[in-house]
């Protein structure tokens, strides 16, 4: 059984606090004790206190009002965690972007969320921009640590938006998901309360982050130990042979991993020897995970496992499927997303969006105070996406069944999940229009043992033409990020489509797909 220690924590009844007070909190507890690991950089929770005073004071000196956007866009570290907090604790909404998005993608955000600064990596300097920059290598540090540390004026309260995440669009463009303070605390003090150990882990615990930042499972696991007083490990990306080494040295004890990297750290040669023996548990997201994985982590980590199902509009998890539900015994249940967290709510909807009974298909609704605020200067889809009373639509087709256990069958909206990364057919299908030898094309998702699925183009030709594959995939790299581009392309006489001209994505990924029991993978 799980030895959670008691923690002097708000319980379910006390207001909802921000992860400024979260943070506060922690630094008063444990002051001394590590809270940030970058490399061999080390930062308690004073220091890390501190520092977001300082950060939020500094982004008040350059003229920020609560409100206001600033950027971020690199990869993972410990001070551009400092730096998400910090605008928290300002009342500055921050705005973290993927780093692996093209420059034109990053462009866009930056204009649609009207940033007011662009904090960024050397690295990607080369983005478009002519506002002010802050240079994280360079010249961070050395901005922060000039900046009072006297106590902000204006503190943020939790229904304040604080989080501004990216999902790219059924439209082919991203929409900017608002997330409150409210929203990434509400959840904590109950599932601390009913002792959801493996989602709420026990201060001083040691915690790998490395994941994109730029995902809720990246940057929301980043703070989360400003709220739980954890130690968190943070890999600049995701490195196996670093995972597998940092796991051993500092003696960690909990993991997240998308499941394509869950496969690629078991296939690592260093996992072979490597002693996972303090790990206490994994719990894995962002997409389904075969069922074959799951046995083969659980067999070598030998640790708690869990699912984790949520969406960034849910400011991440929801559903989870327990330790309990891993163990031998319950393969019947392995294939679910598990069952609604303490202070969530599940629904599936007909087409009219009323509430259908077990057995039946359709689509996924979730109530819940983690609910986003918003989309970003979107009313129209913000409108469609919750529809009242608090519910949210998910765009996800599932089935709970009798138990309560929430099996995911398809996606409504036609998203592909590839390696934990959302892409979106339209998007694709957008950038390779414009190749001088595609007449018509489709854009589906297809079974990939490494990536759980694979981007695939189905192109017809003009007349006369004959690209090759290699063409079409490095056209698409001159328009979109890596990981949205096609692996493989398929070449057809005609796409399929319904009399009023949508195509038949469903017809076309069938083939693909025969014999699997779920139309995700």
């Amino acid at each position: 059984m799980n030895d959670t220690p008691t923690r002097n924590r708000p319980t379910s009844d006390q207001h909802c606090y921000t992860f400024s007070e979260g943070l506060a909190r922690s630094a008063a507890e444990n002051p001394q004790q590590i809270a940030l690991r970058f490399g061999e950089r080390t930062t308690t929770f004073a220091e890390y206190d501190r520092h977001a005073t300082q950060i939020a004071n500094g982004l008040a000196a350059m003229g920020l009002k609560k409100g206001d956007r600033i950027a971020y866009l690199g990869k993972n570290s410990d001070i551009c965690v400092e730096l998400c907090v910090g605008a928290s604790r300002a009342g500055v909404v921050f705005v973290p972007i993927i780093w692996r998005l093209a420059p034109a993608e990053v462009d866009f955000i930056l204009k649609d969320c009207g940033a007011k600064i662009l904090f960024v990596e050397d690295a990607f300097r080369n983005v478009p921009w002519d506002g002010d920059t802050v240079h994280m290598e360079n010249e961070f540090a050395a901005w922060r640590d000039r900046q009072s540390d006297a106590p902000v004026a204006s503190q943020p309260v939790a229904d304040e938006a604080f989080l501004q995440l990216y999902t790219s669009g059924t439209t082919g463009k991203p929409k900017g998901v608002v997330l409150s303070n409210r929203n990434g605390t509400c959840l904590r003090p109950r599932l601390e309360a009913e002792n959801i150990y493996w989602y709420c882990a026990a201060p001083g615990d040691t915690m790998i982050f490395a994941m994109p930042y730029g995902h809720i499972a990246g940057v929301g696991t980043a703070i989360s130990g400003a709220l739980g007083g954890q130690e968190i490990i943070i890999h600049a990306e995701f490195d196996p042979a670093l995972l597998i080494s940092d796991v051993q040295k500092y003696a960690v004890k909990w993991l997240f991993l998308v499941p394509a990297a869950l496969g690629i750290m078991l296939a690592h040669p260093d996992a072979e020897n490597a002693d996972f023996s303090s790990v206490k548990g994994l719990t894995y997201g962002a997409s389904p995970i075969p069922l074959d994985l799951l046995k083969e982590g659980v067999d070598r980590l030998r640790c708690d496992f869990a699912q984790l199902y949520g969406l960034t509009e849910t400011y991440g998890t929801v559903i989870s499927l327990s330790p309990e539900d891993h163990l031998p015994g319950r393969e019947h249940v392995m294939r679910s997303a598990g069952k609604p967290l303490p202070g969530v709510e599940l629904r599936i909807l007909d087409e009219n969006l009323n509430p259908l009974p077990p057995g039946i298909i359709g689509e996924v609704a979730i109530r819940s105070e983690c609910v986003m605020i918003e989309y970003w200067n979107r009313p129209e889809e913000t409108a469609k996406a919750l529809i009242g009373d608090g519910w949210f639509r998910t765009g996800d087709a599932g089935i709970v069944d009798e138990e309560g256990y929430l099996y995911i069958q398809d996606r409504i909206k036609d998203m592909i999940i590839s390696g934990g990364e959302n892409v979106y057919p339209a998007e694709v299908e957008s950038a390779l229009y414009g190749h001088p030898d595609i007449a018509d094309i489709a854009v589906i998702g297809v079974p990939d043992p490494k990536w759980g699925e694979a981007v695939k183009a189905v192109v017809v030709c003009k007349d006369g033409c004959q690209p090759d594959e290699a063409s079409i995939i490095a056209y698409a790299r001159q328009q979109i990020a890596g990981f949205k581009c096609p692996k493989t392309v398929d070449f057809i006489s005609a796409l399929p489509r319904n009399p009023s001209g949508k195509i038949l994505r469903r017809e076309l990924r069938a083939p693909y797909w025969e014999g699997l029991d779920r139309q995700v993978n």
